[in-house]
């Protein structure tokens, strides 16, 4: 099908407005709205806010012409020239609405697909991937697939956790993991089972249809399941989190015919959503489009959605495109505060890119919530630059617009005017974890995933309660997990089950575990520099026995957080501890960020080495032990003495007092660390395997204070055991290494 739409060439019409992006360099002359207006007097519900304000947007909707949108930049003032676009824009354009060629290519038996196959993909909920521990000499990249669900606000049914759980056996690479916006990715597809695996998921109430790709994204929502009685404001959270799922999810029906041959699955909508997609009256809408909403462009760049409720920041809601926030007059639902522009994806050395917190947009009644963020959508979809996706997502719009700009523009697609925000208590970042009274009889119990990697025994257990009780599962923005509708009488049997298959009680973990996230990075993700998954929990080992050093408390929390790049996924710049790969073993740090998730952190140093976090970080820690205030946390501290004095700690400290010979505090034993090696053995983080070219595995032991022990070398045959073993234990390397060696004393 065609959708009625002017080409990028053909741009003869006069554009009712021009706006110039100095991001750009180069004018934006856009096009805009796609069919006749009504009258101006047409509106979403009655007007909310000042007169002058909704005089301005009826009289701004009166002059939208009916113009087709082209939605690019324009690189050039001369007619004839063709704007400049990134090449991703011309694959989605000429895809068929996605479909092609990603459906020839997923019949050849080739072992991967074309990169503009693979781009399409993206849209339809994974990612091609190269093991690159797996490369064998000759043979080049060892391709596979991973595949990411869609879950509004982390439900997760009973029959799809299960059927998840399985395909991770029988088509992944025998392990689940949870991501920090709180979807399944499933990893080491073979691409001949890519199909089989999509299917499964669609069958069984589950869909990837979006997860990826330059479209709205899994829409986050504060997942603690209370009873409507109780806190029905969270529930409220989550029917809108799947309200706009169904929204703005493609329409064309391409994901059909690449994953079920044709055979559309019926989804059940509201009548409000799809009246609101339908609805142009205010030229938002591709008229005659089987994308209504996206057209064949889609929009420039991801496009991220959180939802929370007053007080609890669980999910980071500032940091996505739009944060929106639930705002209750008692047990009354009033409406909503509406937060755009903000993101976490950067790039090093590149200063126009940065991470960046939404901005308040106004309130809007709880009528008027969808259309409201179809509106913004639409902004962003004609706005938005696509001539450099490095600079496309919705943030760099409105930081080049001002939000004034941005909110009138956005009030001419929503018809109506934004109302000032209303007031909202204190927040702050619950995990969920441990038993919690759902309010209506039954309960919930928060299971910590050491960065939302289920294997092993742990995943066996989990399972077994699972399906033992058929319980639903809500997955987490920690990458956590939560059972649900739990009767009272089955918590000892779960508990019994959970412990026999090494899964910690919330009181049994550590308070910087509990908190910190990190993306998967080595070796899977191509855009990782070094480790984060693997590396992270050796790391909050080494921090807190250097932390329990300099007398910190041995309960201390720092939200500590890690990525193996500058992109962002577990949200490091807002950590109050963000360590941002920067090089092999090597991380960029950040402080700064404070436990409600409101206040960005900061870059303090770079290329601080994996080796060294001890010598970096004992001065910092020594410092926050003499200056902190009582039950001041980390980053609230860091901001009240600022870098210059740590700075300043750190070249002064000459190390703690030596202690007297009667009187020897007993010090932590320090942590093994496994490097990553990359022919033939080269230093990395911490629990990251070897490549196959290199002979052995390199395991440095870091002291806390005095530097390096020697190396000890092990032979190949000897790390695969012992990688093996720590993974169906689900513990570390270095715990699996420790225990082994350990063992050997006591022969």
């Amino acid at each position: 099908k065609k959708e009625t739409r002017t080409t990028v060439a053909r741009r003869h019409h006069k554009a009712p407005f021009v706006f110039a992006s100095r991001a750009a360099g180069l004018p934006l002359l856009f096009h805009n709205t796609m069919a006749a207006m009504a009258s101006c007097s047409a509106f979403v519900g009655t007007p909310v806010g000042s007169a002058p304000r909704g005089s301005r947007v009826r009289a701004a909707v009166a002059r939208r012409s009916a113009a087709p949108t082209v939605a690019v930049a324009t690189p050039s003032k001369k007619e004839t020239q063709e704007p400049k676009r990134s090449k991703v824009e011309i694959i989605k354009e000429n895809s068929d609405f996605l479909r092609h060629p990603l459906i020839a290519e997923l019949a050849t038996e080739a072992s991967f697909i074309s990169e503009d196959a693979a781009q399409l993909y993206k849209f339809h909920g994974g990612y091609q991937q190269d093991d690159r521990e797996k490369r064998s000499f000759g043979a080049g990249k060892f391709y596979q697939f991973m595949m990411r669900t869609k879950q509004p606000a982390g439900t997760v049914p009973n029959k799809l956790y299960l059927t998840m759980d399985d395909l991770a056996d029988t088509h992944g690479n025998g392990t689940l993991r949870l991501t920090t916006r709180q979807t399944y990715q499933l990893h080491g597809i073979l691409k001949t089972d890519l199909k089989t695996t999509f299917q499964a998921v669609i069958n069984n109430m589950g869909s990837t249809l979006g997860a990826c790709g330059d479209i709205n994204r899994n829409v986050m929502a504060a997942p603690a399941p209370y009873s409507k009685e109780l806190k029905p404001e969270y529930g409220i959270a989550q029917e809108l989190a799947k309200d706009l799922g169904d929204l703005l999810a493609p329409q064309s029906g391409a994901y059909y015919d690449v994953w079920m041959d044709g055979e559309q699955v019926h989804v059940e909508e509201k009548p409000e959503v799809v009246a609101c997609r339908e609805d142009n009256r205010f030229g938002t809408n591709y008229v005659g489009s089987p994308e209504p909403i996206y057209g064949t462009l889609f929009l420039p760049r991801k496009f991220k959605i959180g939802i929370t409720v007053p007080g609890d920041n669980h999910i980071d809601f500032l940091t996505n495109d739009v944060g929106i926030c639930v705002v209750m007059d008692g047990k009354e639902h009033v409406g909503y505060n509406v937060y755009v522009g903000g993101g976490m994806g950067r790039s090093h050395r590149n200063n126009d890119t940065f991470a960046r917190l939404a901005t308040p947009v106004g309130f809007v009644a709880k009528e008027d919530i969808l259309y409201a963020v179809k509106a913004i959508c639409c902004a962003q979809r004609d706005y938005g630059r696509r001539d450099d996706r490095k600079m496309s997502r919705l943030k760099y719009l409105v930081h080049e617009w001002g939000v004034e700009k941005f909110r009138t523009v956005t009030e001419q697609y929503m018809g109506k005017a934004f109302a000032p925000l209303h007031d909202l208590p204190e927040f702050t970042m619950p995990t969920y974890h441990g038993w919690n009274d759902q309010g209506n009889g039954k309960m919930w119990y928060g299971v910590h995933v050491v960065n939302g990697r289920l294997r092993g025994d742990a995943k066996k257990a989990l399972r077994k309660v699972i399906e033992r009780y058929e319980l639903p599962v809500r997955l987490t923005a920690n990458q956590d997990l939560l059972l649900t509708d739990i009767l009272p009488e089955w918590q000892t049997d779960i508990m019994a089950t959970l412990a026999a298959g090494g899964v910690k009680d919330a009181s049994e973990v550590d308070t910087i575990d509990a908190q910190s996230i990190a993306c998967p990075a080595l070796p899977l993700c191509g855009l990782a520099i070094t480790e984060a998954e693997r590396g992270l929990p050796d790391i909050n080992k080494r921090l807190r026995a250097t932390m329990n050093k300099v007398g910190l408390p041995s309960d201390e929390a720092i939200l500590i957080r890690m990525t193996g790049c500058p992109n962002g996924c577990a949200r490091p710049y807002m950590a109050e501890l963000g360590f941002v790969g920067d090089g092999p073993s090597s991380y960029q740090v950040w402080l700064g960020g404070t436990s409600n998730l409101l206040t960005l952190a900061e870059p303090f140093a770079d290329r601080v080495k994996e080796a060294n976090m001890e010598t970096f970080f004992e001065p910092v820690f020594h410092a926050f032990k003499a200056e902190k205030h009582a039950d001041e946390r980390f980053g609230d501290w860091v901001n009240r003495v600022g870098f210059e004095s740590i700075k300043t700690h750190q070249e002064n400290y000459k190390g703690l007092p030596t202690p007297t010979a009667t009187a020897a505090p007993v010090v932590a034993a320090p942590v093994a660390a496994v490097p990553v090696a990359a022919a033939p053995v080269v230093a990395a983080p911490v629990a990251g395997a070897p490549v196959v070219a290199a002979p052995v595995a390199a395991i440095p032991v870091v002291a806390a204070s005095v530097g390096r022990l020697p190396r000890v070398m092990i032979e190949r045959d000897a790390f695969e055991v012992l990688k093996t073993y720590a993974e169906k234990h689900n513990t570390s390397l270095t715990e699996a290494a420790t225990a082994a060696i350990l063992k050997l004393d006591e022969q």
